[in-house]
């Protein structure tokens, strides 16, 4: 289904009074800036969404993001329409780059409009595409709107980026106001919303129609800006015991929203307003939440003012750690990757990642700090599988996630702190339930031997139905012996500040 730019219109002179509005990773029709600002200074604005070839080609053919983005295109279609009868989404289906440029000569558009996305491909893909439409009199515009406080907005005294969290968060609360979760009011100018062009149904294109199987999705995550209001609302239920319970991943504790802050079919304006609303009124769990949204801010502006990130440690004598190769270690990644490492919690948790496309915030730390710390492989190939498979995958966090696992990163864990599997494990599903749910054959061990079940007795392990080797397999490592290797590895960057 891919596009071919039109050649008829492609001479058709820029119109000031109309604008293209260039959806991407902000998938709704509400309190959208570049939508608002379009429709404010325009009385003929389109919208567009490009299902982007040169992003879909490197993506399996069975990607769950693929049908979250169709199901959030059909409803942002819907939602235009419903805004100013005709209106709707333009789909295309090709290189952006390409695609943009003629999308914009055909419908006769003067100005461009789109918000920000500071991923270096996209940052290069966006630059092609202006200069492109620059020289040819067409006004582009971009807008913050996937953070309260981007790239340059909160620095220290010295006008640097901050490279420790706790003092961003502090001067990024008081830097905070009203008019920084403010909505962008659509509604009042939604009449110079432009009917579609071309066939009205459908416009959405099918997965077979851009060459993807068919996956199905978990119904908390259908319907795309309507399903994100659902969860959220069923989250603002619970926020007040979200400190008490986000750790805990058999317990309905953590908000569910990253993948609909990932693709924008939730404003974070409106989640930070909520969050800080309450927060001033004194509710713990919203302010633990309002503080991971900073997070989010954070991960940001360390990308956008330290790019080398992508591919490299933030701290740079990380990049001098050797990390274990060859056949042993491949495998041993193969093992992580497919959840049968001999450590329950290490496993239930891949195992919930792959059935799922989701993790559980604490496990990914558990996880990651397995692989690095335990298994002594490079960060950067668990950023990559994470990448694969997760439906919230976002480079900013996924890589700032990685890089503090790693110790290599901004205000990282130190390098000494390991964790323990057997531990968290016992700590944070003290009964077992996730495990028991993601890893069956262990279903029948009581919770004293589920965690390490390679320490129970033989009789124990026969009155549950289990062999080990045979039903589930032993640890691939020794945590302990694991332990000494890593602060051997780690020696190349040990702070000789820190006590031996």
């Amino acid at each position: 289904m891919k596009t071919a730019p039109s050649r008829s219109t492609a001479r058709t002179a820029p119109d000031p009074d109309t604008a293209l509005v260039w959806f991407r990773r902000d998938l709704r029709a509400d309190d959208h800036a570049a939508l608002y600002h379009a429709l404010k200074h325009h009385p003929r604005v389109y919208c567009a969404f490009v299902l982007d070839t040169d992003i879909l080609d490197a993506l399996p053919r069975a990607d769950r993001r693929v049908p979250f983005i169709l199901d959030a295109l059909r409803v942002l279609d819907a939602d235009l329409g419903r805004l100013a009868l005709g209106a709707g989404l333009i789909v295309r289906h090709g290189s952006a780059a390409a695609l943009l440029p003629a999308l914009v000569a055909e419908l006769g558009a003067g100005a461009l409009y789109f918000n920000h996305d500071d991923e270096p491909q996209a940052l290069q893909r966006d630059a092609a595409v202006g200069e492109t439409l620059l020289a040819r009199g067409v006004a582009v515009h971009s807008f913050k709107d996937h953070v309260i406080f981007e790239r340059s907005e909160i620095l220290t005294a010295t006008r640097q980026p901050y490279g420790v969290f706790t003092p961003y968060k502090n001067n990024w609360l008081k830097t905070l106001t009203d008019f920084y979760v403010r909505a962008y009011p659509v509604r009042p100018y939604a009449a110079h919303l432009a009917p579609a062009p071309g066939p009205q149904a459908p416009r959405i294109p099918s997965l077979t129609d851009i060459g993807f199987d068919p996956v199905e999705l978990s119904p908390t995550l259908r319907d795309g800006s309507d399903g994100a209001q659902r969860l959220l609302k069923d989250f603002l239920t619970r926020i007040d015991r979200y400190g008490e319970q986000r750790d805990f991943p058999a317990v309905k504790g953590p908000s569910y929203l990253s993948v609909h802050l990932r693709f924008g079919t939730l404003s974070i304006r409106q989640c930070a307003r909520e969050a800080w609303l309450r927060a001033r009124q004194g509710d713990e769990g919203a302010q633990i939440w309002l503080s991971e949204l900073v997070w989010r801010d954070f991960y940001h502006q360390v990308m956008h003012h330290h790019p080398h990130v992508v591919g490299h440690a933030f701290r740079p004598e990380y990049d001098n750690i050797r990390w274990e190769t060859g056949p042993e270690a491949e495998e041993q990644f193969r093992a992580w990757c497919e959840g049968r490492t001999g450590f329950p919690i290490v496993d239930a948790a891949m195992r919930q990642l792959n059935e799922t496309g989701y993790m559980h915030n604490r496990l990914r730390m558990v996880t990651a700090s397995f692989l690095i710390k335990d298994l002594g492989i490079d960060w950067r190939w668990g950023e990559g599988y994470f990448a694969q498979q997760l439906l919230d995958f976002d480079l900013a966090a996924n890589n700032g996630g990685w890089q503090w696992a790693a110790s290599s990163g901004c205000d990282a864990q130190p390098y000494f702190r390991i964790f323990n599997p057997v531990s968290q494990s016992e700590k944070f599903d003290a009964q077992g339930k996730f495990i028991k749910r993601y890893v069956p054959e262990l279903a029948k061990l009581p919770p004293k031997l589920i965690h390490a079940p390679w320490t129970a007795r033989p009789v124990e392990l026969e009155a549950c139905g289990v062999a080990m080797g045979r039903d589930y397999p032993l640890p691939i490592v020794r945590h302990e012996l694991a332990r000494m290797a890593t602060l051997d590895r780690y020696a190349v960057v040990k702070d000789r500040r820190l006590p031996e």
